[in-house]
Parts: structure tokens; sequence; C-alpha cells
């Protein structure tokens, strides 16, 4: 395990450990907000291609900004390790919630997949497809919302990855290896939906083929589901993907049309009630109980074993295409088991995992200590929806929702070349002494002297609506003492003019590490046709620092 810590921040106790890392819950020093901490492990983080993925996914989650989704407040690396700082919430996974109380009633388990899909709708409007939803992945907070977690193997939907996921959940287009999508997701999502009406997976195998066959091949089993909701799960498990709604919020639409003619216009509050009465059941497995002589170490795991009574399925037979996903499912296990780090774990179980997530997920939501939703760790009052740790689930061992990073059994995963990113904030007014109200790292009388800025990049600089723009930048530094970013706003005219000067510049004070990526809103009070952001560093980088500018919706007659 290892011995590096985020800077600026305080650890009181691990929640969760696994071959990916660890989690841990954390104060932050100067706000005293406590935060969950994601490390990646310290045999990964020698391994550039699992860095490169930790890093996408706090690049992910730090452009994604919904109510509905699990957020970030930074992501920091250096030379001894790398670490996602996430919100620490009140929550049980769905997971906790079908092993203590079984099946769930229809209304109930409309408003989960409804409020986790919102989540989803908000990833795919982004251009981010998840890759694993899964009761793990959905947590249930006090008064009967449900959010979605853990964008460990998220990727971009242009982005051509490998074969990943949890096997159980798997759409076939997943089996044969082909780009996921964000029906890939409508897939999983309804496969949770089954398991919370039925309180099984919808098809079972006893080995890795089996299950790649059945997922690919095997009939809808929507005669185990409820009537009123049958059109739902034939659409969202149909075999292509064409013949599932296109993406999360299409299938929002449907659902909100199907539970409405089923159940009456008081579907979602009653649905929402009887989730908050199955909470209230587990209190000490909330976060807020949770007290530094207790802790959980969960692993997602996948173990194929044959349930007692086969059902329908057993009759079943493959097709050619089946047969051929089965292989591939069978090899894509074998090679990746023999690529993960050695464990305790059979090999069987291996094999299995090859296609599982992150371990060691804490489970968690948005809860009460979440303050305001419109800031950002990196400064202001921390973000909204983000991901924190809660106990193992009743009933055994359950993977939790957010992870110490990509697994070595999850097989090739994101943009090997994606840059981290935070979650949109505010920062620090120009002038301003210090960060406040934010769990950002900060430098202490021990840091180290500053260090030279070898660059500065402007990754990304986007309109998001009439009057405001979200910037992502990356410092590279050769030290790890205290460095500070400059970000400042101008309006225009003109192509490639400087502009005038737009609000208050915002600055963001790091330390600790060698990579930093800061994500920042501004709300412009100025009119213009063109926006330009300008990054600068204290101290100065050689190339004197970088800029961005973009013509704005309101004079683009495109």
């Amino acid at each position: 395990m290892s011995t590096w810590t985020v800077p600026g921040y305080t650890e009181s106790l691990e929640l969760g450990a696994g071959a990916s890392g660890r989690v841990v819950l954390a104060i932050h020093e100067v706000t005293g907000v406590p935060v969950a901490v994601k490390y990646l492990s310290e045999s990964l983080h020698t391994r550039p291609g699992f860095v490169h993925d930790f890093r996408a996914e706090a690049r992910l989650l730090g452009g994604l900004d919904s109510p509905y989704v699990a957020g970030l407040y930074e992501y920091v690396e250096s030379p001894d390790g790398a670490a996602i700082v996430m919100e620490l919430v009140d929550g049980l996974s769905l997971r906790a919630v079908l092993a203590g109380q079984g099946p769930l009633d229809p209304e109930a388990a409309l408003v989960i997949l409804k409020g986790s899909l919102l989540g989803l709708a908000d990833a795919h409007r982004a251009g981010v497809v998840h890759r694993d939803y899964k009761p793990e992945n959905v947590l249930v907070t006090p008064d009967g919302a449900s959010k979605l977690v853990d964008f460990g193997i998220a990727v971009d939907t242009r982005t051509r990855a490998g074969v990943a996921g949890t096997p159980s959940y798997m759409a076939p287009e997943q089996w044969r290896g082909e780009p996921a999508s964000p029906a890939t997701d409508v897939y999983a999502a309804t496969a949770t939906f089954f398991e919370c009406l039925t309180g099984r997976k919808p098809y079972a195998g006893d080995n890795i083929a089996e299950l790649a066959l059945r997922h690919v091949d095997a009939p809808v089993p929507v005669e185990d589901v409820p009537e009123a909701v049958r059109s739902l799960v034939r659409r969202g498990l149909a075999k292509e993907a064409a013949g599932r709604p296109g993406d999360a919020e299409a299938f929002v639409a449907e659902l909100e049309a199907v539970a409405g003619t089923a159940y009456g216009p008081g579907w979602e509050e009653r649905g929402r009630g009887r989730l908050a009465a199955l909470v209230a059941l587990f209190p000490l497995l909330l976060p807020s109980a949770r007290t530094p002589g207790r802790s959980a170490t969960d692993t997602a795991r996948t173990v194929l074993r044959q349930p007692p009574g086969r059902g329908r399925a057993q009759a079943w037979k493959p097709t050619g295409p089946g047969m051929l996903a089965a292989a591939a499912a069978v090899l894509l296990a074998v090679l990746l088991a023999h690529a993960a780090p050695p464990d305790s774990g059979g090999a069987q179980e291996r094999a299995a995992e090859a296609f599982a997530t992150t371990s060691a997920r804490p489970e968690v939501t948005s809860g009460p200590t979440a303050p305001s939703p419109s800031a950002s760790p990196t400064a202001g009052t921390p973000g909204a929806s983000a991901s924190g740790p809660a106990s193992a689930s009743p009933g055994g061992p359950s993977a939790t929702a957010t992870g110490p990073g990509p697994d070595p059994g999850t097989g090739p995963g994101t943009d090997p070349g994606a840059d981290p990113g935070t979650e949109p904030g505010t920062g620090t007014p120009a002038g301003a002494p210090t960060p406040t109200g934010t769990p950002s790292a900060t430098p202490t009388d021990t840091s180290p002297a500053a260090p030279a800025v070898k660059d500065v990049t402007v990754s990304e600089f986007r309109q998001t609506g009439p009057t405001t723009a979200t910037t992502t930048v990356t410092v590279v530094t050769d030290g790890t003492g205290p460095v500070s970013i400059d970000l400042r706003w101008s309006v225009g005219d003109t192509a490639g003019g400087p502009g005038t000067p737009d609000g208050a510049g915002q600055v963001f004070r790091r330390s600790g590490a060698t990579e930093y990526t800061v994500t920042a809103e501004h709300v412009f009070q100025n009119l213009g046709c063109y926006w330009t952001v300008t990054a600068t560093t204290a101290p100065a980088s050689a190339d004197g620092g970088a800029s961005q500018q973009l013509l704005t919706r309101r004079c683009d007659l495109r």
C-alpha cells in the first residue's frame, strides 16, 4: 500500500482496499470538509497505462456537471502517487439495498432507474459512455433519490476502446468487442432494472462463455417481470443497439410514459417514499455513522456460479454469432487474467474478474453534508453530487461506489492520452490570499521551493450557455513546490484581438505534485463575439502562458 498522501488533507479512516488501490476518508485541513480520496495503488502507479486510465477517469468526472452523477473535487498526481479527491456523502449502494431487502416493487424500481438514467443522460450529452452501470454503481440516498457513480472505465464516445465491463450487465456488442455507445449503457441499466424487479440477473451461466452466449442469443425473459413494464425491459434488453432507445434521455421519456399509464401520476412520489424507508432500515451502513474504529474491505467481483433452478433458459441453443462471442469472451478472459497483478484468488475467479470494474469502492451518494452545488473543490464551496464512502452491504462483500481506480482485470479502458480534469469551479478571485471553503490542496510551511513551470496548456475552452463558458488548463512543473495558476477572461469583436478584460480573474494554488489540471467556469458580463481565456502561472512559465479564443454562438451563423 502506498504511503503517499495528498497534501492539504488529513486521513482519518480507510474505507476500502483492493489490488487497484484504496479509498480513505480524509479531512480538508483548511475548511474541515470531509472528503473521500481514491488512491491508485503503488504497484499500478509504476505502470503508465493504468496511470493514464486513472487520469482519464478524473478528466471525465471533471467534465460532467450533473446533480445525478457523483462528481469530483480535484485530481493530484506526483512522482510518488496519484489520487482523485471526491465529496463524501451519505447513502447506500443499490446492491446493499437489494441484499438486505430482495426484489423491489415496480414503483421503487422505476424511481431508481429514472434517477440513475438522468445521470447517464447528462453523461451521454457530454459524449461519455459509462460502460459499467450495475447495482454497485447506483446509490440510493436517505430521501429515496438515486445517483450514478464510478466512471472508472468510462470512455468518450469518439474513442474505440477494448472490451470492459461487468459480465452480468454487458450488452451483446460489448461481448463482441464492438465500440460502446449510449445504447450500451441503456442495456446495462435495463439489466439492473430487471434485477430490481426479480431479485436475479436476466441471464446466468456456469462460465464466461455460457454467459456471453446468453447475452448475445438468448430470448429476453420478459415473462419474469410485471406485465406493465415488460415493454421497457424488452426494449432495453434488445440484442441489437438499434432496437433500444438511442440514449438515456430517450429511455427516460419512455419510462415516464409507461409509469404514468400503469401506476398513475403519484408513482414517483410513492416509489421514493418506499426507497427512503428501505434506506432507513440500515442507518449504521451510512457514511455518517462510520467511526475510525470501523472499516470495510470490498472487492468488485463477478463469480459465476450456477444458481438453483435453471428455468426457461435451459432449452435455449446458441447461434453462430453467439458461439463467436463466447469464444472471444474466453480468449479475452484468459489474456486479461494473465495481465492482472497476482492476488490471492483462484484462477477461475480471476478469469471472471477480467471484465469487472474497479475494486474496493465505498458505497456512496450525495447527502446533507454537501455544500453549494454550484462550486468546486478547487475553489469555492464543494460541488454537487459527488461520491463518498459507505460500509459493506449486508449479506456479504459488494463493490463500492468510488474505487481506487482501474482494476487490472477490466481490460483496455479510456484514452491513454487523456488529461485529468476537476469539477468546474469559480476559483479564487485574483488578489485573494488563499482559497476558502473548498477542499483543495494547500502549501504548508514545510513545502519545497517553488518549481520551474515547464508547460501551460489550455486543452479545452467551450461555451456552455448564453453567457457562460468552461475551460480546462493543465500545468506541468519540474518539482512539487507551490505554484499558482491565474486565469483571465476577455471579450471582443475581432478574431485574434486581445479584447476587453471581463470580470475578475481566478487563481488556483497547488502544491505536492508535478502536474495539475483545473477546470473553471466563467460568467461573462460583457457582450462580444469572441471570448478569450488566458492562463499564466507564478512562477512564470518559459513561454509566458497559454490562451484560447472561441466564437460565441450568438455570432456564429453556421
